[in-house]
This record gives C-alpha cells, sequence and structure tokens, in this order.
C-alpha cells in the first residue's frame, strides 16, 4: 500500500460533480479495473506469464505500478489519472491471474463473495465514523511495513508462512478501504478526485481479495 497526496487535496477552485455522479465515477472505475483483471485471468495463458525471467517480471510489476500510483497521485487531470490506474491494473491482473489459476473456480468466487461484502461492510463503517480511520492510518502503514519484513524475512530465510501473516494483512487492508472510503468523501468531489479515489480503493480490495483466497484455501 502506498500513500499519497490525492487525499489532500482541497483546492477550492476545482470544479466539483454531484455526489451521485462523483460516487458512479468511482463505482465504473473500479468496475473497469475489475473488468479488465478478469479478461486478463480468462484470456491470458499461464505458461505465457510464467515464461518470463521471475526477475524480470518483478521489475517489471514494480515499474509499472510506482509509475502508475505516480501519474494519478500527481496529475489533477482525470484523464492522465486513469491511464495512472491503468498501469497499476495491468501487473496486478497478472499477479491475480497466477494466484488464482492454483484454485478451485468455486472457492475464487467464494472468496470474491466474501471480498464484497467485508468491502461493503468496511465502506459503511468509513462512511460512519472517518475520523476514527483517519486517527489509525498511521498505525495502518507502521503495521503492513512491519508484516511486510516479517512476511518477507520468514519466506526467505526461514522458508515458513505463518497464517497470521495473511489475517493481520486482511486487517490492515478493511483498515484502509474505511480509511480511504472517508477520506474519498471528505475531499472535493471532483472527476480526478472521484479516479484517484478508485485507484487507491481498488488496490485495497485486491489485497484483500488476495489474502481472503489465501485463507479460504487453507480451509
Amino acid at each position: 500500500m502506498m500513500e499519497s497526496n490525492v487525499f489532500e487535496r482541497k483546492d477550492p477552485f476545482a470544479t466539483e460533480i454531484s455526489s451521485r455522479l462523483y460516487n458512479l465515477t468511482i463505482g465504473v472505475v473500479l468496475c473497469w479495473g475489475f473488468g479488465i483483471n478478469w479478461l486478463m485471468v480468462s484470456s491470458i495463458p499461464l505458461d505465457s506469464i510464467l515464461s518470463v525471467s521471475p526477475l524480470v517480471f518483478l521489475l517489471g510489476y514494480f515499474a509499472s505500478c510506482l509509475f502508475g500510483v505516480y501519474l494519478f497521485s500527481k496529475s489533477e487531470n482525470p484523464l492522465v489519472s486513469f491511464i495512472g490506474y491503468n498501469f497499476v491494473v495491468v501487473p496486478f491482473g497478472l499477479i491475480i491471474n497466477i494466484v488464482v489459476s492454483s484454485y478451485d473456480p468455486n472457492l475464487v468466487l467464494e472468496a470474491i463473495k466474501v471480498t464484497g461484502l467485508v468491502t461493503a461492510c468496511m465502506m459503511l463503517l468509513g462512511t460512519l465514523f472517518p475520523s476514527f480511520f483517519a486517527r489509525i492510518s498511521g498505525a495502518l502503514t507502521i503495521a503492513l511495513f512491519v508484516v511486510i519484513l516479517v512476511e518477507l524475512f520468514q519466506m526467505f530465510v526461514l522458508g515458513i508462512h505463518q497464517e497470521w501473516i495473511d489475517w493481520a494483512v486482511v486487517l490492515i487492508f478493511c483498515g484502509y478501504i474505511g480509511y480511504d472510503w472517508g477520506r474519498a468523501n471528505q475531499i472535493p468531489k471532483t472527476l480526478d478526485n472521484a479516479v484517484d479515489s478508485a485507484a487507491a480503493l481498488y488496490m485495497d480490495v485486491i489485497n484483500l481479495f488476495l489474502r481472503i483466497l489465501r485463507i479460504m484455501g487453507r480451509k
């Protein structure tokens, strides 16, 4: 999860849109990302992804994500932000393709349903208690950083992966969904902010889904 200055935008001269159009734009942009991911999973053969050198794949993944985050976090042009969003969606789609290939399709569908339900609940809480999620945002960032370090140490040094890591990541991204949605409804309702908010929520939801799938797969 990467924090940006997206949610600090308070430009009083920005052209605002109606709340309905603002929320609709967030929903459409999110659905666009999920739709692209679905097309990638259903149309890109897994072998073609695995044939790429792991080092090249990782470098390309991080380069694309970082470039995408830079575009949508720095730009106040909705079209540029949308292009940046897609630079994040595509590499995430490749990761999703690799992960879901090892699970039964019915389990993947169940994980999608659970993720949708959890996301809806956290968005509701983010609407009701935005100040609470704003207060814990710093703690979420620190917790995520620590969990990532512990997970990398376990994987590459100890050669293990403990289940509590996945639960910790689920809780952290639940918090991020509440925070990002709460902030999205406090900043000026501009078209660009709608795209930026959707991009932040997209990363939260996908990370949440991947961990929920892993947890459900164990059972």
